[in-house]
């Protein structure tokens, strides 16, 4: 929401200046104090984005420059090193981008046509074991006209590669500093984005600067950045109430974003800003399982799960419940499971138990990693287990894995049900779903739905207007209803804490959930 002031207003506080005898700061401050200090609990695991696909995103938006970005409240892809983007065809299988002009890198490079090809060829070749190459499985071939163009030729429709380019894998680099076929690992980084790496220690500080050559989207309201890495939240948390760091984000417990938010001694100074997330939480079940393949069963958890307790005794309002694996704010959004299934309803479940012949509780096992998703996870499943049991038509076991090992079991088959999260790549609704489903599904158990696969999903991505996808993307959701292999548990909320003399948390965070350091500021004193 924009506010206007009035002239009047305007007239007003000029006069108010004038008579004050000083001149009023702007929010920006003065030059020195624009040095911001940021603690977090996501430590970045590579400098590359070749190797990228995870929440060394954060980092690396802040460093790196991609042809398409998400400006500050913008969920569509705009160009950043690009001057122009756009499909050249209806059919949305190629896309054409012009470079602003005289871009360069940190080192002095032209980043150029041959730059940008060399930057994404090199995901492709390099094709690092769970790096982010996947994102580019409807590229076919990247061709340069002349210095400024250059060409994305895709294999099948996907209009979904605008927002691809826009995520921090495609960052453009330096092709003096980056080797053609394997990952740059010195601990250094030559970028064309709005700051320099100036300093950088793994898992402890990264130090940035601001690019005096940077040409894009971001309005930098500092000068300098410091993001320190924190081991433990709680760690994090004492520095920001010692003022040690100026604002926090990522990895705030549900505990301690209440506390920060009770106005009790300690908290003097401390804000916190609250903003809708996207990252969701699901349970998967496996089709190979012989209690978890029997439709029943599955619909049957889904009448009994109470996402409103759940979110409530365990992430005491930090999250909100999810009807649906696209989750609100982004378009396409639904309650299909909410609207399906209803309110928490035991007798429904028993019946749908009945009928299938199912007399004696179900025995299963819930399988959960123990340090991936936070130290919530193990209270989450906990509460699952006694809202089943509790219903009397349900015999849980629960057991955890660190994340490695649950990795390896979920992908080989072993878990009949367990815990999945997703942040997504992009802010669009095909992300929510084409993961999900098909031979290759990321839950690691292929998802065989002809209907979403070869019909709904081909269909939206020859739509670049992405408005216009709804229907298709809500008769997806339905199919996973009508199915109940994947069931939405929950949707994250986002809080940036920091001291109340900073200001831009509300606008910080894009809509892949990562920091836009250059949105923090000082606020000016009189």
């Amino acid at each position: 929401m924009f506010y206007r002031a009035s002239l009047q207003a305007a007239a007003a506080l000029a006069s108010l200046s004038l008579l004050a005898g000083c001149g009023l700061l702007s929010d920006s401050g003065s030059e020195e104090n624009q040095k911001i200090t940021v603690g977090t609990t996501s430590s970045p695991s590579t400098l590359d984005p070749a190797a990228a696909w995870d929440g060394s995103w954060e980092l690396m938006r802040n460093i790196y420059q991609t042809l398409m970005s998400f400006p500050t409240g913008s969920t569509s892809p705009e160009p950043d090193a690009a001057d122009t983007c756009t499909f050249t065809d209806a059919t949305s299988m190629a896309y054409r981008c012009t470079l602003k002009k005289n871009l360069k890198f940190s080192n002095g490079e032209k980043l150029d046509a041959q730059a940008v090809k060399y930057s994404i060829d090199r995901v492709v070749d390099i094709h690092f074991k769970g790096g982010p190459a996947g994102l580019l499985g409807s590229l076919d071939r990247i061709e340069t006209k002349g210095d400024d163009t250059v060409i994305f030729h895709l294999n099948k429709s996907d209009a979904t590669f605008p927002f691809i380019l826009a995520t921090p894998a495609m960052s453009l680099v330096a092709p003096g500093d980056y080797p053609k076929d394997k990952i740059r690992d010195d601990g250094k980084v030559t970028g064309s984005g709005p700051y320099l790496l100036d300093s950088y220690e793994a898992g402890v500080s990264a130090g940035l600067t601001k690019n005096p050559d940077y040409k894009g989207f971001a309005n930098r309201k500092n000068n300098a950045v410091t993001i320190k890495y924190f081991e433990k939240s709680a760690q994090m948390v004492a520095a920001l109430k010692a003022k040690e760091i100026d604002a926090t984000y990522r990895g705030l417990t549900a505990e301690e974003v209440v506390g920060l938010e009770d106005k009790k001694e300690g908290n003097d100074g401390l804000q916190i800003i609250e903003t809708t997330g996207a990252d969701i939480r699901f349970l998967v079940f496996n089709p190979k399982d012989p209690a978890a393949s029997k439709p029943a069963v599955r619909k049957a958890i889904a009448h009994v799960v109470d996402r409103d307790a759940l979110v409530a005794k365990v992430y005491r309002g930090t999250a909100e419940p999810l009807y649906s694996m696209i989750p609100k704010g982004i378009s396409g959004h639904t309650t299909s499971f909410f609207d399906t299934f209803g309110d928490p309803n035991v007798k429904k479940a028993k019946e749908l138990l009945t009928e299938a012949g199912i007399t004696e509780p179900v025995k299963m096992t819930f399988w959960y990693t123990t340090d991936r998703y936070g130290s919530s996870t193990q209270p989450e499943f906990e509460e699952l287990e006694r809202q089943l049991e509790d219903s009397g038509l349900f015999d849980i076991t629960l057991e955890s894995a660190p994340w490695k090992t649950f990795q390896e079991g979920f992908t080989q088959g072993q878990y009949p049900v367990f815990g999945r999260g997703w942040f997504p790549d992009f802010p669009d609704p095909d992300n929510f779903i084409a993961p999900f489903v098909g031979e290759e599904s990321v839950t690691g158990t292929p998802y065989r739905n002809k209907e979403i696969t070869q019909q709904l999903i081909p269909a939206t991505r020859q739509e670049s207007d992405r408005g216009a996808v709804s229907r298709q993307f809500e008769r997806a959701q339905q199919i996973l209803v009508e199915d109940v292999r994947l069931l939405p548990l929950w949707q994250g909320k986002l809080y940036v804490a920091s001291g109340e003399d900073i200001g831009g948390g509300e606008r910080a965070l894009d809509p892949q959930t990562v920091m836009q350091m250059w949105e923090l500021y000082r606020k000016a004193s009189w």
